[in-house]
């Protein structure tokens, strides 16, 4: 089945319609970064251009979420052919599990040193500009710089999600930490409200030396001084030897193909494999049949099973079995999971999957070019820590890490972890169709699968697939719905055995953004999720 790039909306309360345009396209969480993305592109920059602009004022206008101290990864389609690149950072050399266990760790802290990895973000923005972009980092930075420095009007969802996090690191953080964090993000001594205004000029220091030095300062120059000044001082394990060893990887990506279509994503240490072994699973049943309740309980299945194998298998592409991603997307081991597949809900090998914070765009020139970026401090403001006069707050991607040595994503010295976060995009016969993504965590892949079964087996447009309800499962047959769910449909499932609850929080479904291009005729199509603040800006 073709995607219909002129199909019907779906009927929700966004009451958003999709957006239309020729010459570029950007769409993100936040209408400020959109916007600047979108002043890049008419200044004369590609789509590479304006994903590094919105990236970086992401790191301001959205701190909730991502920050100068987080990962990276993009897709980047350029004069017809589909590049990856990862930009996550591994563990200190320093740090491994006897260090942990001897100071009483029986997992992974949330908080404090014990998570930081290298962060990846500057690498990123740095590799892209270098390899695909037209205009230096300084001027792409520039307007995150002015933001950071002149003060924004803060948005209604980033203020939500401001107090219910510090909501939450006023239980969990530490003293030193909430301080620490306070000093940055509350300066007023509260989270802000809509329409407050908040700046740091530390964080636009940090971000003109990351401009003028290409991001070297941030991994061989003062910046990364100033990051192992603070490790050292206070307990830490990064060092700079940790930061000049990093550089970011171009990989291959890889791909499923489901309607006719092919939904491409990053190899592991990413879990995009995750949906397109759900879609293979998936693509072998026969549905034609189907009433809804059918449809989605199988949907759910699929999605259990590939993450039974994908949390188990993905790790350090060092580490990976050989031939494992091989293994995993070949229609043998998808023929093998599918008949598991049957009329009640099943409880698979998998842990609770926790929530994240993280920003997802994508952008479009009119030249055919495109980009699919995420980025992300991973739980929320990440590790708590803030390098003192940078407003460079550390993520705490190592979190993910196991403390058991048989596990293949067990935690080791420069070795990367399980991450999270994936972007996505769709083509068709060698063609772009366009980038996707859905951000949180491990609904990520979740999210992906709905927005490819809304393109290609509904045929809806953009800002319909983002506007549909969305499932979410989470651990054995506990399954999520937002409260815009049909209540018919979630009693079906639980006829089925699933244990539906409603989720009262939009951050647990993710928020997401995509751009499709019609192949014929150029035109660029955008949607942006009602569940955040975003916004589809076109020229």
């Amino acid at each position: 089945m073709a995607i219909e790039f002129d199909a019907l909306s779906y009927p929700n309360a966004s009451r958003r319609t999709t957006v239309y345009g020729r010459k570029g396209m950007v769409a993100t969480s936040q209408q400020l970064a959109a916007q600047a993305g979108l002043d890049i592109l008419k200044r004369g920059g590609n789509a590479v251009d304006a994903a590094i602009a919105t990236a970086a004022c992401l790191t301001v206008v959205e701190p909730t979420s991502n920050g100068i101290g987080g990962d990276a990864f993009a897709l980047v389609w350029m004069k017809g052919e589909l590049h990856g690149l990862n930009a996550s950072g591994p563990a200190p050399m320093g740090i491994s599990i006897d260090k942990l266990k001897a100071q009483g760790f029986a997992e992974m802290p949330k908080y404090g040193w014990h998570p930081v990895t290298v962060p990846g973000a500057p690498s990123a923005w740095a590799a892209l500009a270098k390899r695909f972009g037209r205009l230096p980092l300084a001027e792409l930075l520039e307007p995150a710089i002015r933001y950071a420095e002149e003060g924004y009007a803060v948005s209604p969802t980033l203020s939500s999600f401001w107090h219910r996090n510090y909501e939450r690191h006023v239980k969990e953080f530490p003293k030193v930490l909430l301080d620490q964090w306070s000093e940055l993000f509350m300066p007023e001594g509260a989270p802000p409200k809509p329409g407050d205004i908040w700046r740091s000029r530390r964080h636009a220091e940090t971000l003109a030396e990351i401009a003028a030095t290409d991001a070297e300062s941030f991994y061989r120059g003062a910046l990364a001084d100033r990051i192992d000044r603070f490790s050292r001082e206070t307990g830490g394990y990064l060092r700079k030897e940790d930061l000049a060893r990093f550089a970011p990887e171009w990989v291959k990506p890889i791909n499923s193909s489901y309607k006719g279509c092919d939904v491409w994503e990053l190899p592991p240490n990413g879990q995009g494999i995750v949906t397109l072994m759900a879609l293979n699973i998936f693509k072998g049943l026969d549905t034609s049949g189907d009433d809804a309740a059918r449809y989605v309980h199988r949907q759910i299945e699929a999605m259990k099973l590939a993450f039974e194998d994908g949390l188990e298998e993905i790790a350090d592409p060092s580490r990976l079995r050989e031939g494992v991603v091989a293994e995993l997307l070949s229609e043998e081991y998808a023929d093998r999971q599918r008949r598991r597949i049957g009329e009640e809900a099943i409880v698979p090998r998998t842990p609770p999957v926790p929530t994240g914070g993280t920003v997802y765009l994508c952008t479009a020139d009119g030249e055919g070019n495109m980009v699919s970026y995420i980025q992300s401090n991973y739980m929320e403001f990440g590790s708590g820590l803030v390098v003192p006069g940078t407003g460079i707050a550390l993520h705490n991607r190592g979190h993910s890490f196991s403390l058991n040595p048989a596990h293949r994503n067990a935690l080791e010295p420069g070795k990367r972890t399980y991450h999270t976060i994936i972007p996505g995009f769709l083509s068709k016969d060698g063609e772009a169709i366009g980038p996707f993504g859905v951000m949180g965590a491990f609904m990520q892949p979740q999210g992906h699968f709905q927005v490819v079964l809304g393109a290609l087996d509904r045929g809806l447009n953009p800002q319909a697939i983002l506007d549909a309800p969305r499932w979410r499962w989470d651990e054995g047959r506990k399954v999520l719905v937002e409260p815009s769910f049909p209540r018919e449909l979630a009693e079906a499932l639980r006829d089925r055995g699933h244990e539906i609850a409603v989720g009262d929080n939009p951050g647990l479904f993710g928020r997401g953004q995509i751009i499709w291009r019609n192949p014929r005729t150029g035109v660029l199509s955008g949607g942006t999720d009602p569940r955040t603040d975003g916004a589809v800006v076109a020229w």
